[in-house]
Order: structure tokens, then sequence, then C-alpha cells
């Protein structure tokens, strides 16, 4: 059998396998990918929240505290307030910051740390809550007047519980949305060196799977297409390297069965053809004798007899093992004397092998009565199929030994014969169908398969070794006790 080595290395990948990858980018990656993303934006979204929220809660609490220190120092009675608001203006610390705005009851700057925006009403929400309600309020949007994205913070300023104005604090926020907007992008390139982490191990891991598929497919193929004992190469040392001797040893397996076929087809042919041809021949020599020799007569019909069942047994045995094949050989059970039924089969082929000048010896230590739950015709076909592969292939030794014996719950049978026994490369495989070996005997190669079958069927096991000594020895054990398949055999 040729043994075929691997795929070529840049194959063109199966598209089943180029799906397998787009089926892992979809169902896995990409869900990764997207969950990734939303947790990015929701996080972006939360820091850019609490950035404004702390500096809208910093500017609420300057404003708190500003309006009642001036409320209560600053302002020392109504008609000073303009000029006490324009001192507090003046020595405004944070004033490159934040514009500090003081405003009138109709919600026009009267005095600002910016000049420009003296005289104008911005009219925001905080202005117009802190009038209202007397309490600090805060704004965050776009200035009315300026167009500018602002956070605002406004507290309300009084004297002798009358109201003056408002206290106003203003800043921009484009320094804070550049603190945002460098977060974010931060973020973003945490996020897109995970997602890239991700994408590398994932195409990694998966190109890992689909390389050894794309070989196992290429390899099924090839064998599917006849090519048995194909061969992958083995690089994998996980489950995937597993499969692959799997697949490996399948092949070698398949191929070994097509070539034990081919020959056992080769070798059935030429089986058939032997007895077939000494009828055939035989038939047109007595029909030409015009004569009719009954010595000649005679000789030809008993050689058409005995071809005639030869050809028969092995017909049977090719029907047994296509029954075996399909799962229909099963028993005709009832109670079986065993010994009987051996000792029957021993008698009948003691006196063939004495024609043939090969004794027989049959020796048991005891009468057993006790039956066994089996079917007495297929025993005896074991029985016989044994003792005649003896002759078979030990004849040489002019002499076989059989035994039957009980141990605790078995009956042990021994056949054994005084031949060259079995090369030592066969014994394992002797029982297998189509298997003959360099055994030249005829056969059909099964005979031995199919008595396997039905002994394992009555729960029991038939071993075949080399004897010490010489020779080959078969051993069959059979339960007493047990139950053996009963369904009714299907022709």
């Amino acid at each position: 059998m040729t043994k075929l080595t691997g795929l070529p290395e840049q194959a063109a990948q199966p598209r089943r396998a180029i799906g397998l990858r787009r089926r892992w980018i979809v169902s896995s990656i990409l869900p990764v990918i997207t969950i990734l993303v939303l947790i990015a934006a929701l996080v972006s979204i939360a820091l850019g929240s609490n950035y404004y929220a702390n500096a809208s809660s910093a500017l609420e609490a300057k404003a708190t505290a500003s309006t009642e220190y001036f409320n209560t120092y600053a302002m020392t009675s109504y008609d000073e307030y303009y000029r006490s608001a324009t001192l507090y203006a003046n020595s405004f610390e944070d004033s490159d910051r934040i514009e500090l705005q003081f405003i009138d009851r109709d919600g026009r700057v009267e005095v600002s740390t910016r000049s420009l925006m003296v005289g104008s009403a911005p009219g925001t929400k905080d202005i117009t809550d802190a009038l209202s309600s007397g309490k600090v309020s805060s704004f965050h949007g776009v200035d009315p007047t300026t167009g500018e994205k602002i956070i605002a913070a406004s507290g309300l300023l009084k004297f002798n519980g009358r109201v003056v104005g408002v206290m106003r604090f203003v800043t921009a926020t484009r320094n804070l949305d550049s603190q945002v907007l460098l977060t974010v992008l931060i973020i973003l390139a945490i996020m897109a060196a995970v997602i890239f982490v991700i994408v590398i191990s994932s195409l990694l891991l998966i190109n890992n799977v689909v390389a050894p598929i794309s070989a196992v497919s290429e390899a099924a193929k090839q064998i599917s297409g006849g090519s048995y004992g194909y061969q992958i190469p083995n690089r994998y040392a996980d489950e995937m390297g597993e499969l692959v001797d799997n697949i490996n040893d399948m092949s070698l397996k398949i191929g070994e069965n097509e070539k034990l076929q081919s020959e056992f087809i080769s070798s059935v042919s030429h089986e058939l053809r032997t007895p077939l041809t000494a009828i055939n021949g035989w038939g047109e020599t007595l029909l030409a004798d015009e004569g009719g020799d009954p010595e000649s007569l005679r000789r030809g019909l008993s050689i058409i007899v005995k071809e005639s069942g030869r050809l028969t047994n092995m017909v049977e045995e090719l029907l047994d093992f296509s029954k075996i094949a399909d799962g229909r050989f099963t028993l005709h059970l009832e109670q079986v004397d065993l010994q009987a039924e051996f000792e029957d089969a021993v008698y009948t082929y003691r006196e063939i092998f004495k024609q043939q000048g090969i004794q027989l010896e049959y020796r048991c230590d005891d009468m057993y009565d006790e039956t066994i739950t089996g079917d007495s015709e297929r025993l005896k076909q074991v029985f016989c199929n044994v003792l005649d592969n003896a002759a078979k292939h030990g004849g040489s030794g002019r002499r076989i030994d059989a035994r039957l014996v009980r141990r605790g719950n078995h009956y042990i049978i021994t056949i054994r014969d005084y031949g060259h026994g079995i090369p030592a490369e066969d014994l394992p495989h002797v029982k297998e169908k189509f298997y003959k070996g360099a055994s030249k005997a005829r056969g059909s190669g099964i005979g031995l398969a199919v008595c396997d079958e039905i002994i394992r069927l009555h729960g029991g096991t038939l071993a075949i070794g080399n004897a010490k000594g010489g020779g080959c020895i078969v051993t069959i054990r059979l339960p007493i006790g047990h139950r053996a398949h009963h369904e009714k055999e299907k022709n």
C-alpha cells in the first residue's frame, strides 16, 4: 500500500473552513467588540458627566461662600452696594479662569471682572432661580449673550432682608471639554489596543482550528475518493492531534481492509473455481464415457459429491459472514448438552482424519450432565471448523488432541494440533475477517471470524495460540449460566 504524505502547505482552504472563520468572527469577536464599544461609550459619558458635576458643585460652593461673605462683611449699606461690588470684583483672585458678575434685580450685569459684559442681560436659568428661590442655583449650557458653552452658579445678595441683586460666577467649559476629550481619547486608545489583542488572539486561535480542519477535510475527500492509507502530518498535541491520529488510523485500517477484501475476493474466486472445475470436468467425463465404466462412474460421482459439499460450506460461510456484517446473525436457543455435541463432532471427524493418516485423541475427565443455553447447530459448526482447521494447518504433525473440562461455571474445550504452529506476525490477526496470512491451505478466510462471533453470542471466548512443544491450540470457554442472545435468526 502506498503511504501518501500530507497536504500541500498552500492548498486553498475549503469554503466551509472560510465560513467557520466568518462564523467565529460574527459570533465571538463582534459581540466582544460591541460590548467594549458600549462600555467605552458609557465610561466616557459617565466621566464627562462627573467632570461637569464636579465643576458645577465647585462653582456652587464658591457662590455659596462668596455670597455669605459679601452679605455679611462687604456690603455695609444699601447705598454702598455698587462701590462694594466693584471693590470685591477688583480683588477677585480667580478672574483669569472665572468671571464674577454682580447682577441687579432686573437681571442686568452691573459689575463684572470683564467689563464687556456690563449692561448685558444673560437671562440664564441660574439667575431667575436664585431671584425666585433665594438659593444658590447653577446652569450648564450655552450663554445667550456670548454663544459660549459655560457653567454658571448664582447666589442671592440681601441687605437687611431686602434683595439687592445676584452674585454670579461664570466659567467657560473649553478647558473642561478638552480634559473630557483627552480622557475619552485615552479610553478609546485602550479599547483599540484591547480589541487589537482580542482580534489577533482570536484569529490565531481560529487559524489553529481551521488549518487542521481543512487538512482533515481534505484527507476525508482523498479517502472517500479511494486513496486509502492517506496520512495527515500530525503537528498538534491537543484534541485536534488526537482527531488527526484517529483519522490516520481509520485511513490505514480502511486501506488494510480494502487490501484484505481484494485478496479475499481473489481467494474466494479461486476457491470457488476449484470445486466448480472439478464438478464440471467430471461431469463432462462421465457424459463422454459411453461405456459406463462402473468404477470410473463411482469415482467421478464421489468427487462431485465431495466438491459440492466443499462448495456448499464456502457459500454457507459467506452467508454467515453477510449476516454478521449487517447484524442479522443471531441464534436459535435451546438447552444444549455441550458434551454430547462436542463428542459427536469428534467422533465424526475421527474417521475422516483416520483416512488422512491423522490420529484424533479425545479426553474428558468426567460425564457432565448440566446443559447450557445455546444453538446446537452453531456450536457444532464451530467445533467442526476448528477441527477441520487443525487438520488443514497442523496435519503434518499427524496428531490432534481434543479435550473437554469444566472449571467453575465454564466448560473449556481445547483442540491442539502438532503442526508448525502459527507465525508470530499472523497470530494477532487469525480471527480477523478475510485474513489468511502466509497459509496456503484452502479456505475463504472468514471461518474463524464467524466462529468467534458465534462464541461471543454465547457469552464465551475463542482464543488461538501456539502450544508449548509446537503446534497450535484453540481454547473455547463457554459459561454455563449465561443467557445467550435469543432472537430468531433472519434468513
